[in-house]
């Protein structure tokens, strides 16, 4: 049995059916049981006045309303509304108005009686190109510039750095979380890791973190793990 994994509570699916008995004690409480939000019509009349207030975002529609011809219907759906999703739900299942249907601008034909997996997965898949568009959440953390010439915060301030901060902080940027040890710090920052005082690591450090907090306010987690090394939280 076919079971979407995502549920389209919030996107409204239009069924215009005059079959009561099908419509009503059938198909929408079985769509509605497959996640989506379905609006029960049985007339041209009733879709017309919705798209005035409220426009579904998908239309289920019959072809043999009794006020009006189901292909004229979706070909000025299709015209008005060019990015509505549009299902055709017929008893009418020849080649010809298969055809028909798709070129009046139907996104999918389905034959009465329809199986019901069948519409779901119709409506699913017409869904996903229907459905808004949701923001994907930004994930603030810090980080580089692409030259990692500044340091930017999670509140966007950007704080410029020497290149000896750069060398510094481009290894540990790139893996954060992971401890990076001394030795290997040393060695970013030093031609001749002999010739460098472990000692101007931790004042270098130190520096950097009280320049970041005085620039922002914010607190850079560069965080000392003692005698092995340091990583950024």
């Amino acid at each position: 049995m076919y079971a979407p994994d995502v549920a389209y509570g919030d996107l409204r699916v239009a069924l215009v059916e005059d079959d009561e008995r099908l419509r009503d004690e059938v198909l929408v409480p079985r769509m509605r049981g497959y996640g989506f939000a379905m609006i029960p019509m049985g007339t041209a009349a009733e879709l017309h006045a919705s798209l005035l207030d409220s426009p579904p975002h998908i239309v289920v529609l019959d072809v043999g309303l009794p006020d009006a011809d189901g292909f004229q219907l979706a070909r000025a759906l299709r015209d008005s509304w060019p990015t509505m999703g549009l299902v055709m739900l017929t008893g009418r299942s020849d080649t010809g108005d298969r055809i028909r249907g798709l070129i009046e601008g139907a996104d999918a034909y389905l034959s009465k009686p329809v199986d019901l997996a069948l519409l779901a997965a119709t409506l699913h898949s017409v869904a996903r190109r229907v459905q808004p568009a949701r923001p994907t959440p930004r994930v603030r953390t810090w980080r580089l510039d692409a030259e990692g010439w500044c340091l930017l915060t999670p509140s966007d301030a950007s704080i410029a750095l020497s290149k000896t901060e750069r060398r510094l902080l481009r290894p540990l940027m790139t893996r954060p979380g992971r401890m990076m040890t001394r030795e290997a710090i040393i060695n970013e920052l030093a031609p001749d890791a002999h010739d460098f005082d472990p000692h101007r690591l931790d004042s270098l450090v130190h520096r950097l973190r009280r320049k970041v907090r005085n620039a922002s306010g914010e607190e850079f987690p560069l965080i000392c793990v003692h005698g092995e090394g340091y990583v950024v939280g």
